[in-house]
């Protein structure tokens, strides 16, 4: 027999004995319970039964009070004990089984019922003491025939008791008996099985752990002795035969790593390019290596550097320009071999990289294997992958510069414009508000409602042109002079500025602050919340609402601006904040504005190390948002006085 077959013979029986020693557990287990639940039925028969003589002594003493005094005061114990007997009887009844005992309980419950009915149930229905002595002494001999059979019960449950533990001991100690035959069983198995297997596993595991240590110590020579169990003697020969597999294969292993490498030198010696020429000649170099090839030739197009040819060894001779061609014109990376030992690969272009190829030759082993051909397809997707990275890096910096080149354009152009536009304006409002202040009363009504639109688009273009002026100022600081502000303070300041404004289009608008401190410059957070509250008011029909609502807290402090107006569609939300960025119903609708409003705040806010959300919905009004830094508010000096 097999060691196998022993031990799993040697298992099965373990399993067994345990199985069976389980059983035998559960059969004690249920014993016990057994045994448990007969001796509380017995505990139980022994109180009910005594409850049954003390609560018929209790009415028996309540009865014989009330013969000798007549004091219906002494039947209260009587009611109470014959009530609580009989309900003892039952109780009784249900814990007792065998028939001895029952016929015994049927004698006493009818001892109770014969003292009860023939002596004291006449006593109390009559209400008086009876002075018979015969009945007297009648009821006291029921009361001594009810306390025989109360004992004759008493003995009878006590026997039972007995009878029950004598059967469970007999019961334990055959369990006992049973589960000590099972565990001595248990241990001489499990001794046989541990010896066997030690014999023929353990001893020859050992031996075969020390010839796989010197094979992985690189002891190529390690072999280990056929010995032990039939199944382990198969181990040790498919081990011996996989040690001279081993042998066999590293050398592969090997060349097949170098291979594998072949990519990732490839591609650094791409990403590292500075000289094309060299580049080219250094890769032909790793190809002809890594595969065994005798010539290797290149073509490859370079963003900034043209085409570019290499070979190795130096002065190879020139491939075959047909398959070239055809190579050229074909699929990129469809590997072509051919029967003089050659293989194509061609090398993929686009709008700005011209195709290429890459032709190894092999004359002394024309077969170009699958894996060879996969790996030369990978060599020629990263020399593409390359290639596309410096064209599109040419790419990059050419368009950093136009975009340089358009900046400065732009700043010289806002300039330009802002330079030569105010000085005019300067003149046309200083001689328009001269006019307007000195000459009105000999101006016509046409010649006073032309001169008032001449201002106050003069003053709408003087605006604008500020706040060109402070988006163009690379260098801004907005906060150049913080100090401790009160934004309520300054929202104040801002309701007074467009009061008349939101009168003129008869909106609501209502102001919700409370104190709230920052650090910044007064006069750009000024400028930040006007805007945002023009902005509300501008959007909004006539008749609408804009709220302004200031909350903080230690950390943040916020003011939301919320109108009633036309809202944002969803698409111009993300370059809400932009120059010159306009909602296109706004512009549907006429509202004037350069779109500058919301860059110089989104700036101002930014420069003081806040935020600021927009929320719209369009034709139900939007909501801004702005958040900053929250600082203490300034402690007052004290005067002299208080010091």
């Amino acid at each position: 027999m097999s060691v196998q077959r022993r031990l799993n013979a040697g298992f099965l029986a373990l399993l067994v004995l345990f199985a069976l020693l389980l059983i035998q557990f559960g059969a004690g287990a249920r014993l016990r319970a057994q045994h448990d639940r007969a001796a509380d039925r017995a505990d139980r028969a022994e109180i009910a039964n005594d409850q049954v003589l003390q609560r018929m002594t209790d009415a028996e003493t309540g009865v014989r009070g009330f013969q000798l005094t007549g004091e219906p005061a002494f039947l209260e114990p009587y009611e109470r004990g014959w009530t609580a007997a009989l309900a003892a009887l039952t109780d009784l009844g249900r814990h007792v089984s065998g028939e001895d005992t029952q016929r015994l309980l049927d004698r006493e419950r009818e001892a109770v019922h014969a003292w009860l009915d023939g002596y004291a149930a006449p006593i109390v229905a009559a209400g008086v003491p009876d002075a018979d002595t015969t009945r007297a002494v009648r009821g006291k001999g029921l009361f001594d025939e009810l306390r025989l059979a109360n004992a004759a019960v008493a003995d009878a449950v006590a026997r039972e008791y007995r009878r029950v533990q004598a059967a469970g001991d007999s019961s334990r100690t055959s369990l006992d008996v049973v589960a000590t035959v099972l565990v001595i069983a248990i241990i001489v198995i499990g001794v046989s099985v541990a010896r066997t297997g030690r014999r023929q596993l353990l001893v020859p595991l050992a031996q075969l752990g020390m010839t796989i240590r010197r094979l992985a110590g690189g002891d190529r020579s390690a072999r280990a002795e056929p010995v032990g169990a039939e199944e382990l003697r198969t181990v040790v020969e498919a081990l011996n035969d996989l040690a001279e597999q081993t042998e066999t294969l590293l050398a592969a292993e090997q060349a097949r790593a170098a291979r594998a490498g072949l990519r990732q030198a490839v591609a650094a010696e791409m990403q590292e390019m500075t000289d094309p020429v060299a580049t080219g000649q250094r890769i032909a170099e790793l190809v002809a290596v890594a595969v065994g090839a005798a010539t290797v030739h290149s073509r490859i197009t370079v963003t900034g550097s043209g085409e570019v040819h290499s070979c190795w060894p130096d002065g190879a001779a020139e491939p075959p320009g047909e398959p070239a061609t055809e190579i050229l014109a074909g699929r990129p990376r469809q590997p072509r071999v051919r029967p003089d030992g050659g293989i194509w690969l061609g090398i993929g272009g686009d709008a700005d990289c011209g195709p290429g190829y890459l032709y190894a030759h092999r004359p002394g082993s024309p077969v170009w294997t699958e894996a060879e051909q996969r790996l030369l397809a990978g060599v020629v997707r990263d020399i593409e992958r390359a290639l596309r990275q410096v064209s599109l890096q040419d790419k990059q910096a050419r368009l950093i510069t136009e975009l340089r080149i358009l900046d400065q354009r732009k700043d010289v152009f806002i300039q330009t414009v802002t330079h030569e536009l105010r000085t005019p304006l300067t003149s046309i409002l200083g001689y328009t508000e001269m006019i307007t202040d000195e000459g009105g009363g000999e101006l016509t009504t046409l010649q006073q409602r032309a001169l008032n639109a001449i201002l106050r688009n003069a003053h709408r273009l003087h605006d604008t042109i500020g706040d060109l002026i402070l988006l163009d100022r690379p260098d801004r600081d907005t906060a150049a002079h913080p100090e401790a502000l009160d934004l309520a303070a300054l929202a104040d300041l801002v309701r007074g500025e467009l009061a008349n404004a939101a009168a003129a289009k008869n909106l609501t608008v209502t102001f919700d602050t409370a104190e709230a401190w920052v650090r910044g410059d007064r006069t750009q957070l000024q400028r930040a919340l006007r805007k945002l509250v023009e902005n509300a008011i501008k959007f909004t029909p006539d008749g609408g609402r804009v709220d302004c609502r200031l909350t903080g807290d230690t950390h943040s402090v916020a003011i939301a601006v919320t109108d009633t107006g036309i809202g944002i569609p969803a698409e111009d939300v993300p370059g809400l904040f932009t120059p010159f960025h306009r909602a296109g119903n706004a512009m549907d609708q006429a509202v004037q504005g350069p779109g500058l409003g919301l860059a110089i705040v989104r700036d101002i806010v930014r420069d003081h190390g806040g935020t600021i959300a927009v929320q719209s919905v369009v034709g139900r009004g939007s909501t801004f948002t702005v958040t900053l830094p929250a600082c203490p508010a300034p402690v007052e000096p004290r005067s002299p006085a208080h010091v």
